[in-house]
């Protein structure tokens, strides 16, 4: 059975396609939505991830708005922080920004907080945030100068991504792993089909 309803990813991240195509979900639309995620004064992680998938669920619905293609769309959106503490890791796009979260996080335990955001199609606003915390193990010198060698932590949040090599510097995880790659699969179906979204349609063809 394909899957009928509409959906609005207000994303372009391959990896939260990816984990919706895991549970047999697939987008009918990407719409990368380009806000300004620099955390106010005092932020808390939490809340950030809150107010940035809040805020690029309500761009998308704003940039479909009298589009009668679309009317009846659910919209889904999503945001991934990582800290220390109150201090909140930036998504690394120079290589001194990945080495310096790799330092800060070697040998310690940090959480990664995801806000998830639904728009349902009679406007309805959801909003779910996970926590998940996790520790690495000490990083030596040559862990980290090969990881940033890889590539791997190009425009990530906190400088790596647990689904390629930096899953090898987990030591502990307690929560949701799919949180950490950047979309809790239970909650975010949860959150569509306590909303009317048959998650089932496209399990046929998964």
């Amino acid at each position: 059975m394909a899957q009928t309803d509409t959906l609005i990813l207000a994303s372009g991240s391959p990896r939260r396609v990816e984990l919706l195509a895991q549970a047999g979900i697939e987008p009918t639309r990407l719409m990368p939505m380009d806000i300004d995620e620099t955390p106010k004064r005092a932020e808390h992680p939490r809340s950030l991830a809150r107010r940035l998938s809040t805020g690029k669920a309500q761009a998308a619905l704003a940039a479909i708005k009298g589009d009668p293609a679309f009317a009846g769309s659910y919209i889904l959106a999503a945001d991934t922080v990582v800290s220390v503490g109150r201090r909140i890791l930036p998504k690394t796009e120079m290589i001194d920004e990945a080495s310096s979260a790799l330092h800060l996080l070697s040998g310690r335990s940090h959480r990664v907080f995801t806000g998830v955001c639904l728009i349902t199609p009679d406007r309805t606003v959801r909003q779910k945030v996970i926590d998940t915390k996790v520790r690495f193990k000490r990083l030596s010198t040559t862990d980290i100068e090969r990881y940033l060698a890889s590539g791997q932590w190009r425009g990530k949040a906190g400088g790596y991504a647990i689904q390629g090599i930096a899953g090898s510097f987990v030591v502990k995880l307690a929560g949701s792993y799919t949180n950490v790659v950047g979309l809790p699969l239970y909650e975010t179906l949860a959150l569509l089909s306590g909303e009317g979204f048959d998650v089932h349609a496209g399990w046929a063809d998964a």
